[in-house]
């Protein structure tokens, strides 16, 4: 990989951060009185981030993790993320019009609130004592990895961002890291492959 490239990819751990914020900024913009059309883009953004999110901790930085401690640091991590995932598979198979929509779209953001809570008090710290230089050849690696996880996905999001039009920065930040990723790649020669034009978004 590319020295300066990577020195300008966020490490492991700020990544997670990253991720972090932007999904809980997504959600501050979800209001129960928004159109239909907007709650479903944003409850959508937020699926994504975290599907794409989970993926790569489960990938790569979990094993990272497990190889210099012990299991139990991300345990109860590993334990929020099946949660999650339940709570996401819920939300793809409703319509915004039913009922429960928007309570078990509050039931995921308290989940994502405790696994928050739990790896930048904990988890990240931990890892960053333990893993030190190591971080920012996991960050790269998982860039890497989300430019894989997007691409094939970028129609998928495009619409949601089209839908959620008062805007949300996840669902931009996956674009972003993903044109970067991709960029880093082409000029490597490892692929030639672009992203589809994408809609921006304005707050």
């Amino acid at each position: 990989m590319n020295n300066l490239v990577s020195r300008l990819l966020p490490t492991a751990t700020n990544m997670i951060r990253l991720d972090h914020t932007h999904v809980m900024s997504t959600f501050h913009q979800y209001k129960a009185s928004a159109p239909a059309r907007v709650r479903k883009g944003l409850a959508s953004t937020i699926c994504t981030a975290l599907e794409v999110h989970a993926t790569l901790e489960e990938e790569i930085f979990y094993p990272a993790v497990r190889e210099v401690t012990e299991d139990e640091l991300i345990r109860e991590s590993m334990a929020e993320h099946q949660e999650m995932k339940r709570l996401i598979g819920l939300l793809r198979r409703m319509e915004p019009e039913a009922d429960d929509y928007d309570e078990t779209l509050m039931a995921l953001m308290r989940e994502v609130l405790h696994h928050v809570a739990d790896e930048e008090t904990v988890v990240l710290p931990a890892a960053e004592r333990l893993l030190g230089d190591s971080l920012g050849e996991l960050g790269a690696r998982m860039t890497k990895r989300r430019v894989q996880l997007v691409a094939p996905r970028s129609g998928e999001i495009a619409l949601d961002m089209g839908r959620a039009v008062s805007g949300n920065t996840a669902a931009l930040s996956i674009a972003g890291l993903a044109a970067l990723g991709l960029l880093w790649a082409s000029r490597s020669g490892r692929t030639r492959r672009h992203l589809p034009r994408m809609t921006s978004f304005h707050r």
